[in-house]
């Protein structure tokens, strides 16, 4: 699973929101994979 999110980090199908409460990385086909608060 580790191998396949870090594969997820490099790959085109991910997006990453910088919002002012949290910071979401969102990848294709596996959904939201961080959700962190943004302090």
């Amino acid at each position: 699973m580790l191998y396949n999110f870090l594969a997820g980090l490099f790959s085109n199908d991910m997006a990453i929101d910088l919002g002012t409460a949290n910071t979401l990385v969102y990848v294709k086909g596996e959904g939201i994979v961080l959700n962190e608060p943004s302090i």
